[in-house]
């Protein structure tokens, strides 16, 4: 019997005076919804604090040993799910949820200034597209330079860029919850397919 494949998909906790976070409540869908019997998914809430993000997704990749992981934050200024190509290093001056920025103002000290991830989002958006979804899909090269770009470089410097970040609009900006529940389920499938064909082209 085929070993499961195991993804990890993560959302944030609310902050800025938000009660929820449209992120975690699509993740809460997804992990409703599934990926499928052939995977084993595992569904993470990540806090909005810097010096947690540095120490849990590292742990996450050494302790999981994920086949591809997901992010997914809000933004507030998006208005159809965006797939982030590369994650930041440097410009991180924005405090979080505990008042805290780094002093360096990075992810990685000495690290690359972006990372992309192995997955070709706009391949990703595309396939989602045509499957008729109805959610719209759109691509992105600046993750926004706070929890959501730096959990994003962070992840992808531990996990050999085996990594992917969703950003989501706010929940009823025009999207239930439901709606990026399955809009999600969509994009890690075709993102396990992209996985799965360079795998194969590989061999």
């Amino acid at each position: 019997m085929p070993t499961k494949k195991k993804v990890i998909v993560t959302g944030f906790e609310p902050f800025g005076g938000d009660k929820v976070n449209s992120s975690w409540e699509a993740v809460k869908e997804l992990k409703r919804l599934g990926l499928g019997n052939s995977v084993d998914l595992h569904v993470q809430e990540i806090p909005v604090e810097y010096r947690a993000v540095k120490d849990l997704l590292p742990s996450l990749w050494k302790q999981h040993q994920p086949h591809l992981v997901v992010h997914v934050g809000v933004s507030g200024i998006a208005t159809t799910v965006t797939l982030e190509q590369l994650g930041n290093n440097l410009g991180y001056k924005r405090p979080d949820n505990v008042g805290y920025s780094p002093e360096c103002g990075c992810c990685v000290v000495g690290g690359p200034e972006t990372i992309h991830s192995v997955l070709d989002m706009e391949g990703v958006r595309q396939r989602v597209k045509e499957s008729g979804l109805g959610v719209a899909v759109s691509t992105s090269l600046d993750a926004g330079r706070y929890l959501c770009d730096y959990s994003y470089y962070t992840s992808l410097y531990a996990g050999q860029r085996r990594c992917g970040f969703v950003h989501v609009p706010p929940l009823e900006e025009p999207y239930s919850s439901k709606e990026l529940g399955l809009a999600l389920q969509a994009v890690v499938t075709e993102m396990l397919g992209l996985l799965a064909k360079a795998e194969g082209t590989e061999k």
